[in-house]
C-alpha cells in the first residue's frame, strides 16, 4: 500500500509562484511513477505533470503548463516529488492531485487548493 500526501497549496496573484509537495510512504519510491493532476471547479480532471523513474522520457507536462511548471524529485528526500509553479494564472486555479503508480495500482492524495486571483 503507498500512501501519498500533498502540501504547499494557496493563495496568490496572478504571476505569483507556488511550490507543492508530494511524499509517498509505503513503497520503495524509486519504482513510483508520480504524476500531477488538477481539478477545476465543474471541470474534469487533467493530468499536468510527470515525473518516471524508468522511462526514457523521464518528465513530461501538459501543454498548458510547458514553461510554467516544473517536476522534480527532492534527492536528499528521494519518497518526495515537487511542482514548482511559476507565472501562475487564474486558469490554473484547481485542486491539485498527486498520484503514484506501482505495478499498475494507482494512489492518489487528497488534494491541495491552489487558488490563483488579484
Amino acid at each position: 500500500q503507498v500512501q501519498v500526501v500533498e502540501s504547499g497549496g494557496g493563495w496568490v496573484h496572478p504571476g505569483g509562484s507556488l511550490r507543492l509537495s508530494c511524499v509517498a510512504s509505503g513503497s520503495d519510491f524509486i519504482t513510483l511513477v508520480m504524476s500531477w493532476y488538477r481539478q477545476a471547479p465543474g471541470k474534469e480532471r487533467e493530468w499536468v505533470a510527470v515525473w518516471s523513474p524508468t522511462s526514457a522520457v523521464r518528465i513530461n507536462y501538459a501543454d498548458s503548463v510547458k514553461g510554467r511548471f516544473t517536476i522534480s524529485r527532492d534527492n536528499a528526500h528521494k519518497n518526495t516529488v515537487y511542482l514548482q509553479m511559476d507565472s501562475l494564472k487564474p486558469e490554473d486555479t484547481a485542486v491539485y492531485y498527486c498520484k503514484a503508480i506501482k505495478q499498475g495500482n494507482e494512489y492518489w492524495g487528497q488534494g491541495t487548493q491552489v487558488t490563483v486571483s488579484p
